[in-house]
């Protein structure tokens, strides 16, 4: 079996790899300059040096591109002085054509190092919120065997409006998956708030539907707090203040939807320790699957709840729903970002029937399974987050 590379050795392998490809310039310097030299008079090869610097930014920092382009005048320089001196004007229309386009790409190549520092800080923030909000879920909780796979939809962030969490308590393991309305950053400020009530209340409830109830209500607490600031001033949507074009006015009230409609799907699970059962109360969330080694059923609530911060729909209150959860078992719980993925000829992620191949995975093959296959389904890009959490019962 082939070993697996460090981080380590990455960066060596890298390093190698561009000093390879940082001699290809140099060679090119070389080769014109003495094919130019070489050449009869009414050929001229020295405007070609250009593109050693032109290809060494596409690899490498402005340093070396600026070191490349110094090479390149230095080239043509000695071109002039073989053949017809340096202050024909020919040759210096050539240098002067060289220092501008090389200024130019040096530039441009600053320019980029700035944008890929600037994203490396914006990846360690993303990472970092990731790791405070969504905190990674234990291998092992209580008789259960847990996994999960979050993918975001913007494409530099690390975590956005899904979440998921565990919680243990006396008598058996809570857990929430949810999806905030909206996708992305924007959405992070929800899924904080109904995270930290989740960790907080999970095992101060004995009842299931209290902890709904609980959980509903703080998140209606935090949209209401929300609400009192003027759509536009809200974080997230960068529609900022002063005159709009008619996309903008458009944008904003777009945004102003969103902050009448906010929302958060959940589906709430329950699984006691000393028994053979799940319950849970589906807050509006695509139901859970049970694997089992006769097939994959669709734990579907007899009569769903609103999603959480639209508890006041459902005035007869939460009603929790029993299913078996035998010993070999697994839960796959999932967010609609999973099941809405569409392929390039549109069609849906067909969830259900995929996993049905993988039943017998433990859950960290499965979700790794349903990961790939859910990115290759979608051309390696979703258009919203989506997570994905497995648990199995071991005993």
């Amino acid at each position: 079996m082939p070993l697996r590379q460090g981080p380590r050795d990455r960066r060596r392998s890298w390093r190698l790899g561009r000093h390879a490809l940082t001699a290809l310039p140099l060679a090119l310097i070389v080769v014109i300059t003495v094919v130019d030299v070489l050449s009869p008079p009414t050929i001229h090869l020295g405007p070609l040096l250009i593109v050693a610097p032109a290809i060494t930014a596409s690899f490498a920092g402005a340093r070396t591109t600026a070191a490349v382009a110094l090479l390149a005048l230095a080239g043509l320089t000695v071109i002039g002085i073989t053949r017809d001196g340096l202050t024909t004007p020919n040759h210096e229309t050539q240098l002067g054509a060289q220092i501008a386009v090389s200024v130019l790409i040096v530039a441009l190549r600053v320019l980029r190092d700035r944008h890929e520092r600037e994203l490396a800080q914006v990846r360690s923030v993303s990472e970092a919120a990731q790791r405070v909000l969504l905190r990674p879920l234990p291998d092992r909780i209580g008789p259960l065997r847990l996994a999960s796979v979050y993918l975001a939809a913007e494409a530099e962030a690390q975590v956005g409006g899904d979440l998921y969490a565990a919680a243990r308590t006396p008598g058996g393991t809570r857990l929430l998956v949810g999806d905030v309305r909206g996708k992305g950053l924007s959405s992070l400020g929800d899924a904080a708030l109904l995270l930290g009530a989740f960790r907080a209340a999970a095992h101060l409830h004995a009842d299931l539907t209290d902890l709904a109830g609980y959980l509903d209500g703080s998140v209606r607490w935090g949209l209401a707090r929300l609400g009192e600031q003027p759509c536009e001033e809200r974080p997230g949507d960068g529609t900022g203040r002063g005159h709009r074009s008619g996309s903008d006015r458009a944008s904003t009230e777009a945004a102003a939807d969103d902050c009448e409609e906010s929302f958060i799907t959940a589906v709430i699970l329950d699984i006691p320790d000393d028994g053979s059962v799940v319950r849970l109360i589906d807050c509006g969330h695509p139901p859970p699957l049970r694997l089992r080694a006769d097939g994959v059923t669709a734990l579907d609530a007899r009569r769903p709840a609103p999603p959480l911060g639209l508890g006041e729909l459902a005035p007869s209150g939460y009603e929790v729903d029993e299913f078996a959860f035998l010993p070999g078992d697994r839960l796959l719980i999932y967010t609609d970002g999973v099941i809405e993925a569409r392929d390039a000829r549109r069609r849906f992620y067909p969830l259900t029937e995929r996993v049905t191949a993988w039943s017998a995975d433990p859950p960290e093959a499965l979700v790794q399974q349903v990961r790939h296959d859910l990115l290759a389904h979608a051309g390696g890009r979703l258009d919203d987050d989506a997570a994905i959490v497995a648990v199995e019962r071991l005993g």
